[in-house]
């Protein structure tokens, strides 16, 4: 290394650490408890016995506004001078940050702006109207609302609140580190969930310094990984679409401020899935009679996959409930998953001979095990294709025992407890198979966002320049809506098809090559 290379890294560790140490001070400091409260360190006895570690959860959803957020945004808003308040402030958001700004706000004497998009549940915008808000329902996604937002803020002189990416919010977010250390100064491992990463960057920056043995990992939703996305680039980048059931978390980019300090003082991201979040959700409301959001049994749902894969024996572990502003209509999809995300429910599609008595040789077979579901349809063939869902003891182990069992009687069979499809469509959808179109017929998903009369709007813009041969639509109360769709596409006419659809502004994606498709619609 040259002279001018050594003092240039010098130069970079001294920078460092003056970054680090006004950090320090900036949460040390932060006014947050005007209007926070110092949540609760909750030891979870059941999950603890049963993964053989200690197991803490941080109680954000005691907060007044059912989130974290809000420390963020005091912390952001009492910083701010005269001049800035003056014409009042603005954010775009659809849930906790809108409601942490406008409590924060009202705390503070200043007028609060809260651009929403029309398709937010009136729960959220009440909310933001009672703690002293202005709503503006603007367009029918985030990303118009945002928009929207900039230009009102440009128009009227109103400071934009950022919801992560922001030095004082960053700081706010890290006096939830502080109350930990002093709840519980020797924390093995603390799992933290990441959207933008204000809360793991705040809480990161803070635990290294001071408790610099703590493992700090981010927990991301497995179809929103912004983060891991960043981290393989090296840098920020946006990801082409994020998944919705974690509305809380679902950001297309990290932050420029989060991930430089992610990079630094995060140990270790991982990601988990639906299902593994609605088990969580679950796991909380056990214990705690709390019923969590998404996003704030995230880092829950990281904490139980990372101990069981890594084998963790008698350490303590902290997980971050970070909001519970759970939209009511969503707990039917949490209760039909949160079995599957526990490994306690198979599904499987089995073919039988079409006899009688091959229903009950086929619940004999499976030796008393209790059966959850059982969808049929006769078709006049000589066997037929079953969906069935079967309760199971807990664990991969039991559903490969079952899996042998069958095949050892001589029955195909094929496990679709990982394929989405059948999860979210084809389990509602087993009445048969269409001869009809069947050689022609191509399958696709499609997603849009919720608000009345989208599915109106939906089926106008496809239009009747194809037929549909398939359609399944149920509205789990998410602030997007799920189609599954068939359509009779005659190969002369796939391109055209092709263009109109990318003509829609949709997201789809085909899944006509869906082994649950084949099995049970096709």
């Amino acid at each position: 290394m040259t002279e001018k290379q050594s003092q240039a890294s010098l130069n970079k560790e001294l920078t460092e650490q003056a970054e680090q140490l006004d950090y320090l001070r900036r949460i040390l400091l932060a006014p947050v408890y005007d209007v926070a409260v110092e949540t609760e360190l909750t030891h979870l006895t059941k999950l603890s016995a049963r993964l053989n570690n200690q197991i803490y959860l941080k109680r954000e959803d005691q907060q007044p506004v059912h989130s974290f957020k809000l420390r963020g945004a005091y912390n952001k808003l009492s910083g701010l001078s005269e001049a800035e308040c003056i014409h009042g402030v603005i954010a775009a958001s659809a849930g906790n940050h809108a409601q942490g700004l406008a409590l924060a706000a009202n705390k503070l004497g200043i007028k609060a702006t809260i651009v929403m998009p029309k398709t937010t549940p009136d729960i959220k915008v009440d909310n933001v109207r009672r703690f002293g808000g202005e709503v503006r329902l603007v367009g029918n996604s985030f990303n118009e609302a945002q928009a929207a937002s900039i230009n009102y803020a440009k128009a009227e002189n109103k400071t934009i609140i950022h919801p992560f990416d922001d030095t004082d919010v960053i700081a706010g977010q890290g006096t939830v580190a502080k109350e930990l250390l002093q709840q519980l100064p020797n924390a093995d491992i603390v799992f933290i969930p990441v959207g933008g990463g204000g809360l793991l960057a705040g809480m990161a920056v803070y635990l290294k310094q001071l408790s610099p043995k703590t493992t700090i990992i981010g927990v991301e939703a497995e179809d929103s990984a912004c983060l891991k996305a960043a981290l393989a680039a090296g840098k920020p980048v946006d990801l082409d679409q994020v998944g919705l059931f974690a509305d809380g978390v679902a950001v297309k980019r990290i932050g420029e401020h989060t991930f430089s300090l992610i990079e630094r003082y995060c140990d270790e991201v991982i990601t988990v899935t639906t299902d593994e979040i609605c088990t969580s959700i679950k796991d909380i409301f056990e214990q705690t009679r709390v019923i969590a959001e998404p996003a704030g049994a995230l880092s829950l749902a990281g904490l139980q996959k990372y101990c069981i894969q890594n084998e963790l024996n008698n350490q303590s572990l902290v997980a971050i409930l970070s909001g519970a502003n759970m939209n009511f209509h969503s707990l039917r999809y949490v209760s039909e998953r949160c079995e599957l995300g526990e490994k306690k429910e198979a599904i499987l599609a089995v073919t039988i001979p079409e006899e009688k008595g091959s229903f009950k040789r086929f619940c004999q077979t499976l030796d008393n095990r209790v059966i959850t579901e059982f969808n049929y349809r006769y078709t006049g063939e000589a066997s037929a294709n079953v969906f069935v869902g079967v309760r199971l003891g807990g664990g991969i182990e039991e559903r490969q025992q079952v899996l042998d069992e069958l095949a050892s009687a001589n029955y195909q069979v094929s496990d679709f407890t990982d394929n989405e499809l059948a999860k979210l469509h084809v389990r509602y959808m087993i009445g048969g198979k269409s001869g009809a179109t069947a050689q022609n017929e191509r399958l696709f998903s499609f997603e849009f966002p919720e608000h009345p009369g989208a599915l109106e709007k939906f089926l106008d813009a496809m239009g009747e320049l194809f037929n549909i041969t398939l359609f399944h639509y149920r509205n789990h109360g998410a602030a997007f809506g799920q189609v599954l769709a068939g359509f009779d596409v005659n190969k002369d006419k796939e391109n055209e098809f092709f263009e109109h659809l990318n003509a829609l502004g949709y997201q789809f994606e085909e899944t006509t090559d869906n082994q649950a498709y084949q099995a049970f619609l096709n």
